[in-house]
């Protein structure tokens, strides 16, 4: 049986006429392969060749679009050598244009005297008026010029490959794919939003500068529905093939624990356990984002819903990104359902489930338990029966894979992820587009204020004298480094083993720990209960506690080379004080004096607000860097923004409720 032809967009650009063997390698290292391809490549930039300077206002230094009548033309060539030097002259009235290209005598025969030419380049002299290596267009009549007269779009290119080249191969396939481009989506063509064929040829070769970000808007909009599409059908196979987990629970081991609290649960606490409630208690798989400010109290909302699946006779399992906070949440759900008989398990690299049965677990009273982990949890043969909850602690550490491989464990069992800051709405909306939100708008009350400073390096001597201060009150300290060895002082780059060395003889009469990520499990955890007990007057450490560390007696926060973490991080790692009824202090010491620097931390200073701060951040950085490669390779996007383009997600997102 003979397989259809390909369609045009599908057809390698080596058959095209004009595309040799090597100008098709150099569109491979592009990723430009097929028609379709080259349709969609977007340009880096634009120039805008649509005024014409007089020759006589031509600067030197300055690009310049100028035209003019060729009045003479020639070949030099140096006799003792084989370079040569080819130039005409331009005169458009007001004066004239040397216009030279060095070694490429056979431009001789394209130009002649009398043509009429624009021209395009930076002016390399005022006398004569020259510019080397111009981009030149000869004009013609009734014909409309590719490179001249107007926005002109600049393309990546690649070693070897002129990007005049690029333009008018673009050009020409744009002729022929013209009725070949079909819209996924003709529902959105509106007075605002052209259809495809025409955002396509306008992305290339616009009118105006908003014609531009128009068809940036339109082939945007196409991207995110269909990954919105994409979430969609993901929960629509699973909820075709979900058995369902009924998970209505009776409040007979919620109710003791929430009494047993101390501390009121807040309106919005409330407010999203009857979410999840209204999930769990259908056949229908829950899958939900759970997000808060630093401090909002998800923990106990989650640790609510694990007690809804084990009061349904169920089992839970709560995933952790690492070991510090994985054994951090097998402590406090260890400490807050002992009482009520439910068995409580950690599953890690260093500790296995097997080698600890029935040395913590309590005198089981339920038929459900849980077990606490890290990546261990969904690695190897691991497996949990009768598993109705899965929750996973600061998601954005994890990709949808791990996630998925986890959730298989059980029957379609409930899933409820929470990230450790608030996301932005746009990565939201596109990350977790698969997953309903719940937010907890305001954190508990009764915890005392933490007020953020930034300072320069040459007030370390005060802020020492400040925390030795603090100390001698009874409180604690965290100082953190960005880096873990290595410390580079010629670039002010301090590394936490160096300092923590350093701190120890500067000041002897306190007691420090240290903490980092290559220690191992029982060292990290040993420092930790040091440091909990007060054992530990001041922990040395990098990022690592960012997440996971609990010790309301630690009231201030020293963060050196503050200026080599995003906000929202300083925002996580901030939120390690302010945890008790005493006042808390975050310093910022900054190494860089750039203003941008200081604009950028003392964002920290004027709010506590997680949610804008994540804006911020998600601004200034961009989601590659905010997220990290794992989670930003899943939104590698062509035409979409994520910065500015909420707008357009929220629209993609209705256009795929639609038609899914």
């Amino acid at each position: 049986m003979l397989e259809p032809e390909p369609s045009l967009l599908e057809r390698p650009l080596g058959d095209l006429r004009g595309v040799g063997k090597e100008r098709q390698e150099q569109l491979s290292r592009l990723k430009l392969l097929t028609i379709g391809d080259l349709l969609l490549n977007r340009p880096r930039r634009y120039e805008d060749r649509r005024r014409y300077q007089s020759i006589s206002s031509l600067v030197k230094g300055e690009f310049a679009a100028a035209h003019g009548t060729i009045v003479a033309q020639g070949v030099n060539r140096f006799h003792r050598s084989r370079k040569s030097v080819f130039e005409f002259i331009l005169d458009d009235g007001s004066s004239r244009l040397h216009c030279r290209w060095w070694n490429l005598p056979y431009l001789e025969k394209y130009f002649k005297i009398g043509d009429e030419v624009c021209v395009y380049g930076k002016v390399s002299s005022n006398r004569p008026r020259t510019i080397d290596h111009p981009e030149t267009e000869i004009v013609e009549e009734d014909e409309q010029t590719t490179h001249m007269n107007r926005i002109v779009p600049v393309y990546r290119l690649t070693e070897g490959m002129p990007q005049r080249w690029l333009r008018s191969l673009v050009s020409r396939v744009l002729r022929m794919a013209e009725g070949a481009i079909e819209d996924p989506h003709p529902s959105i063509v509106s007075g605002e939003m052209p259809d495809r064929a025409n955002a396509v040829h306008m992305m290339h070769f616009p009118e105006d500068m908003g014609d531009a970000e128009l068809s940036r808007r339109r082939l945007a909009l196409d991207e995110l529905i269909d990954l919105q599409i994409s979430f969609r059908k993901r929960r629509v196979k699973m909820l075709d093939n979900a058995e369902g987990q009924v998970c209505k629970g009776d409040d007979s081991l919620m109710k003791p624990f929430i009494d047993e609290l101390g501390f009121q649960l807040t309106e919005s606490q409330t407010d999203v356990l009857k979410e999840i409630r209204a999930d769990m208690e259908t056949g229908v798989p829950m899958r939900r984002l759970l997000q808060g400010d630093v401090g909002a109290g998800k923990t106990v909302v989650a640790a609510s819903a694990v007690l809804m699946a084990i009061e349904s006779g169920k089992n839970a399992l709560i995933m952790a990104p690492t070991e510090i906070l994985a054994t951090q949440h097998y402590e406090n759900f260890r400490n807050w359902f002992g009482a009520l008989g439910i068995p409580v398990h950690l599953q890690t690299g260093a500790r296995k489930l097997q080698d600890e049965a029935g040395l913590w677990s309590p005198q089981q009273k339920t038929s459900g338990s849980l077990t606490v982990g890290t990546h261990a949890l969904f690695q190897g043969k691991f497996s949990v029966d009768n598993l109705g909850l899965v929750v996973i602690d600061e998601q954005h550490k994890f990709g949808v894979a791990q996630r998925e491989a986890l959730v298989r464990k059980g029957n379609y069992p409930h899933l409820l992820v929470m990230t450790a800051t608030p996301i932005p709405r746009t990565l939201g909306l596109t990350l977790y587009g698969d997953l309903d939100v719940s937010t907890i708008a305001k954190p508990p009350a009764g915890r005392g204020r933490v007020r953020t400073f930034v300072r320069e390096t040459d007030k370390l001597t005060k802020v020492w004298q400040f925390i030795r201060d603090q100390i001698k009150e009874g409180r604690q300290a965290y100082v953190v480094y960005p880096r873990l060895e290595d410390s580079d002082l010629k670039k002010g780059l301090k590394a936490v083993v160096d300092e923590h060395e350093r701190l120890k003889r500067d000041h002897s009469e306190l007691s420090f720990g240290l903490l980092h990520g290559r220690m191992s499990a029982d060292e990290k955890n040993l420092a930790m209960r040091n440091f909990s007990s007060g054992n530990i007057q001041v922990l040395v450490a990098t990022s690592v506690i960012e997440v996971g560390v609990d010790v309301a007696n630690a009231t201030v926060m020293l963060i050196e080379n503050a200026e080599q973490f995003g906000l929202a991080q300083l925002h996580q790692l901030r939120g390690r004080i302010g945890r008790g009824a005493h006042d808390s202090y975050c310093i910022l010491i900054a190494n860089n004096k750039d203003q941008a620097v200081w604009e950028r931390l003392n964002v920290m200073t004027e709010t506590h607000d997680g949610f804008r701060i994540a804006e911020e951040d998600l601004r200034l950085r961009g989601p590659g860097d905010m997220l990290g490669q794992d989670q930003s390779g899943q939104l590698r996007f062509k035409f979409a923004d994520l910065v500015n383009d909420l707008r357009l997600v929220e629209q993609a997102r209705d256009i795929a409720v639609s038609l899914v």
